[in-house]
């Protein structure tokens, strides 16, 4: 059987496939969903956080600096994304994914949020412009953005044996992910009204004050209520 063959009855194979669907009381691992027709429905908070202007950092620094600012801003999402109750679920360049389960799940993304944007500005920013002067002499200045949305969403595992992972079907992760594309500083953080409307009073409010501020957006040619916010919380 030749490769073209072989990958053909494998995409025919799903195609048939009917899913052996159950609901999630957690977020899955890979190795928690079978390859073959497995999937998990679970209703999830999703947290996408971008380093921005990476493309101009690898144009105009050294590749070892470059290196030294993406790893410490995955490594310091990573670290808020777990310290705040959520998973890390995936990584893409200079990306980070992260999910949050549970009654708390949408105030904990948005604390987790802020909690980002206190150590992109006052610990990254600041600790690389004083090690480096190409940092603080470039055409850009380190930033972020981090979308965040919350639904019901569908979890299936791609790839093969060996070299697979969770794929998650729903709006949720896709419209977190252009969420935090926009740049419209210095709103960083912008989560969705569905997360918005579950959030506790200690994300919501700083004092009497409402840290967050109500515009639309467009999104697959849907006008949709989203909230952004300006502040910081020091973790």
């Amino acid at each position: 059987m030749s490769k073209c063959d072989e990958i053909s009855k494998d995409i025919q194979a799903t195609i048939d496939t009917q899913w052996n669907k159950r609901n999630g009381n957690k977020i899955p691992n890979t190795e928690d969903v079978a390859l073959a027709g497995g999937a998990v429905e679970i209703d999830a908070t999703f947290l996408y956080a971008d380093l921005a202007s990476s493309s101009k950092m690898a144009k105009e620094l050294d590749r070892r600096v470059t290196a030294k600012i993406l790893k410490s801003f995955l490594t310091a999402v990573s670290k808020l994304v777990k310290h705040n109750g959520g998973k890390i679920v995936s990584f893409d360049g200079d990306r980070v994914m992260g999910v949050f389960y549970g009654d708390s799940k949408n105030s904990s993304a948005a604390k987790c949020a802020l909690q980002i944007k206190h150590i992109v500005q006052n610990v990254i920013k600041v600790k690389f412009e004083k090690k480096y002067d190409t940092v603080k002499d470039a055409s850009f200045s380190i930033d972020h953005g981090v979308g965040i949305d919350t639904g019901t969403v569908f979890a299936v595992r791609g790839g093969v044996r060996g070299a697979s992972d969770l794929i998650w079907i729903e709006r949720a992760p896709n419209l977190a992910a252009k969420l935090s594309d926009i740049r419209e500083s210095p709103y960083q953080t912008i989560i969705t009204r569905r997360v918005y409307d579950c959030l506790n009073d200690g994300s919501k409010y700083a004092g009497d004050k409402n840290m967050w501020k109500s515009t639309t957006w467009e999104f697959l040619d849907e006008t949709i209520m989203v909230y952004r916010s300006s502040y910081t919380w020091e973790p």
